[in-house]
């Protein structure tokens, strides 16, 4: 991207100071699907990367993660997959290597290496500015812009829980944004503490290394990777009710179970729930409440926890038999059908002695949390996050979020969502500036 720094640096005057109509902070597939939408209007855009495009995807996750969504979902503006595998499970270089891909194609104009140090909201300015924004950056060097568009997300701050401090410290700890591979692990066993996709990929694939993996389980959804005969991918194109359900943020019509269900397994084939991880030698423990040097307080809640993402697997399997049937769709039986297998779960107790198991790493897949910092404290809530009016617009004119989460569904969040989430606020955007421009074409386009 050295050609967009060049433009860009030539463009500033002799303070450092550059203009450009919408600023979209964040070169993820969020942040690039907002920029390609603009391009589709003809409207400018630049885009801030604090590392690469797709810093995330390529350098943040471990190596062997699979994206369950599959690579139809890897689509955005103007760009749709066109491979001979659309329900495989794509690994996150490969989504990296696809959105720079599409970067260069679209010639999008993307600085990276180029962090935003704060954004600056100007108090007085008229629905006629051209200037709302400033983003500042490290160099010293200021965008002006009337648009801002925050495509960080919402899993930019990795989350560990307090009681982290208080383990043995020649205990090893790392969140799952370090963890790479088991071979740059320590030598011994390994607690994975958090069963949502992370959690179960890890466990995975430190089980299949050959090393004694414990997982520490929480509330999450599991579903299965294929039923009668078609992808649980297929399968929410074609039922839009099972999508609904997946973009839900609850599970199974009972108490909430956070996340995205689990979908995706290291080797490509078959279904990966906490079951099928106990057959495969997986010792589970309780989810984990306190910690007293080398032992660790947990929950009795195995059985209980196994059982609810059980039923949750359940409820995906009984609602796309449920919409077969009433449609009068035709497809294949299976008998029996994938259930979570719980024979092999059962309670571990209320306490884990690190050394007599010979643990000496924890593998936190505790999430991730919104890190919006860098925008003025008086348009965040009292959590850090973004105040919006609705969906992606922000609590002041010309701002809008990307890949947050609308209301109770976090359909939004997903990969694909950012030809939508992009082409809404595109739309927007171009809409502002017809009304400003005083320009006789429609306000509202597809």
């Amino acid at each position: 991207m050295a050609a967009d720094q060049r433009v860009e640096h030539e463009n500033e005057d002799e303070q450092g100071y550059a203009y450009v109509e919408t600023v979209v902070i964040g070169a993820g597939q969020q942040g690039c699907g907002v920029a390609g939408a603009l391009q589709e209007r003809g409207r400018e855009a630049l885009v801030l990367e604090r590392g690469e495009i797709g810093q995330a995807w390529a350098h943040e996750r471990w190596d062997s993660l699979l994206i369950g969504s599959g690579n139809q979902s890897v689509r955005f503006p103007g760009s749709d997959y066109d491979g001979d595998d659309p329900y495989g499970c794509p690994s996150g270089p490969e989504l990296a290597r696809v959105l720079r891909r599409y970067a260069a194609e679209r010639n999008l104009r993307v600085r990276q290496h180029t962090a935003v140090r704060k954004v600056e909201c100007l108090p007085d300015a008229s629905e006629h500015a051209d200037e709302r924004f400033r983003t500042h950056l490290p160099s010293g060097g200021v965008v002006g812009s009337r648009n801002l568009v925050a495509a960080v997300g919402g899993y930019a701050a990795p989350r560990t829980p307090a009681l982290a401090a208080d383990v043995d410290p020649t205990v090893h700890q790392l969140h799952s944004r370090d963890y790479r591979n088991p071979g740059a692990l320590p030598d011994g066993a390994v607690l994975v503490v958090g069963a949502g996709i992370s959690g179960q990929q890890i466990a995975d694939e430190l089980a299949a290394s050959g090393r004694r993996t414990f997982l520490s389980v929480g509330r999450h959804r599991a579903w299965p990777r294929r039923y009668r005969g078609r992808g649980i991918q297929e399968w929410l194109q074609a039922l839009p009710p099972l999508h609904e359900e997946f973009g839900a943020a609850g599970g199974d019509g009972g108490p909430v179970l956070p996340g995205l269900p689990v979908t995706a397994v290291n080797d490509r084939t078959g279904d990966l729930n906490v079951g099928v991880l106990a057959a495969r030698g997986v010792t589970l423990v309780g989810s984990v409440r306190a910690a007293d040097g080398g032992t660790l307080l947990l929950k009795d809640n195995v059985v209980a926890t196994a059982t609810e993402s059980a039923r949750s697997f359940r409820r995906a399997v009984d609602l796309i038999d449920t919409v077969l049937r009433e449609r009068g769709f035709a497809a294949p039986e299976e008998n029996p059908a994938p259930a979570v297998p719980l024979d092999g779960v059962s309670d571990f107790g209320e306490t884990l002695d690190l050394a007599r198991h010979g643990i000496t790493t924890l593998v936190w897949c505790t999430g991730f949390g919104p890190d919006y910092g860098i925008l003025p404290r008086h348009i965040l809530d009292a959590d850090g996050a973004p105040v919006r009016t609705k969906g992606a617009l922000g609590a002041l004119p010309g701002l809008y979020y990307a890949g947050l989460p609308y209301g109770d569904s976090l359909a939004s969040v997903g990969i694909a969502a950012n030809v939508a989430n992009g082409r809404f606020i595109a739309r927007l955007i171009d809409v502002d500036h017809a009304l400003r421009a005083g320009a006789p074409v429609p306000l509202v386009t597809a």
